[in-house]
């Protein structure tokens, strides 16, 4: 048989002779200790469920108390954040003016100026107007956030 396994003999006698090991017996029941002052209290973190554990008779340190707790994925009902916004995106920002294709059919048709900025205080110039310099309009918009404005006006008033 171990032939066709692909195993050798005396890990095999060896597993045969003690299929569970002291360690994993005790864990297990650990576990088991835990599992029970979780099902009773879902709301209890690890420390807590220890400490229910150690007065049913399984004696363990906080850190193996969480090391089985974390492995079975048993939380606390208040620790831990369930689920997450992955895949699922929010409203977009802004007002899409460019319909988010970005190539034009001639040369000076469509602008990057055309899409809104990101700060509220700037002005969207019109569509297919002539763009600002860029030197302007990059000052402006460092300057025009909300702790650049509120900064610039308590150091004027």
């Amino acid at each position: 048989m171990c032939r066709v396994l692909g195993i050798a003999r005396q890990p095999y006698y060896r597993w045969l002779a003690d299929p569970v090991t002291d360690a994993e017996l005790e864990e297990a029941y650990r576990a088991n200790a835990l599992f029970d002052a979780h099902r009773e209290d879902p709301e209890f973190g690890y420390r807590f469920l220890a400490d229910e554990a150690r007065d049913a008779g399984e004696s363990m340190s906080d850190r193996t108390a969480w090391r089985i707790c974390s492995t079975n994925r048993w939380w606390s009902v208040f620790g831990k954040k369930r689920g997450s916004k992955k895949g699922r995106s929010g409203p977009p920002v802004h007002d899409d003016l460019v319909g988010r294709v970005f190539t034009a059919d001639a040369p000076n048709t469509l602008w990057l100026t055309d899409i809104p900025p990101s700060t509220p205080c700037r002005e969207v110039p019109p569509p297919n107007t002539e763009p600002r310099k860029a030197s302007s309009t990059c000052v402006r918009s460092r300057t025009c956030t909300r702790t650049g404005s509120s900064a610039t006006r308590s150091a004027i008033g």
